[in-house]
């Protein structure tokens, strides 16, 4: 019986690719050039240029949570420390009393969502809500004030209802995964313009 020596040929197994995080350049470009010309229409210049850097970060999230059903650190911890930093800027008046709210609101805003997050999975055995969810809400939190915090939740919950009866009526839902950050990030957004134009 004659047994082969040598080297085994090598097996080209492809290694799994992992999803950009990075978002699409033009998206990011329309949408920016978009949000920053409402807003530099219709905001005083220092909330102008909140509400385009806000709208930036939630453009990038948006378009990579559609496609990866993540959201990357740079979005959702980016978008909390700008807005915990804008908190004093924006409203003079109390500069560090707004620092402190804005922290205390992330803070909280977070814990919510992040006991919520714990609850479904002890109570499901499974992860209902991603931890960048999470990250989100803090953001959420450092920018919107508490009065506006549950208009954009409520906001991001019904455009997700509507995409789902839409989009996927004739599929299960017991596997589906939905990009929350998808929608929270416009609402976040869109919360924060509309509160803006009212001060």
């Amino acid at each position: 019986m004659t047994g082969e020596t040598g080297n085994a040929a090598p097996i080209d197994v492809a290694a799994p690719s992992l999803p950009s995080l990075w978002p699409n350049p033009a998206t990011l470009l329309v949408g920016t050039s978009s949000v920053a010309l409402v807003s530099l229409v219709s905001l005083p210049w220092p909330l102008a240029i909140a509400s385009t850097v806000l709208g930036l970060l939630m453009i990038a999230g948006t378009d990579v949570d559609a496609r990866t059903l993540l959201l990357p650190d740079i979005v959702t911890y980016g978008a909390t420390a700008c807005g915990i930093l804008a908190a004093p800027l924006l409203v003079t008046s109390d500069p560090w009393f707004n620092l402190g709210a804005a922290c205390l609101r992330a803070g909280g805003t977070a814990a919510v969502l992040a006991g919520l997050r714990f609850g479904y999975m002890k109570l499901r055995g499974r992860e209902g809500l991603g931890l960048g969810d999470v990250k989100l809400a803090a953001a959420v939190g450092a920018w919107l004030p508490l009065e506006a915090i549950p208009y954009c939740f409520g906001l991001a919950s019904a455009a997700a209802l509507v995409w789902v009866t839409v989009a996927l009526r004739d599929e299960s839902t017991d596997s589906m995964k939905l990009p929350l950050g998808a929608f929270l990030c416009p609402a976040l957004w869109l919360v924060f313009f509309v509160f803006s134009t009212q001060r």
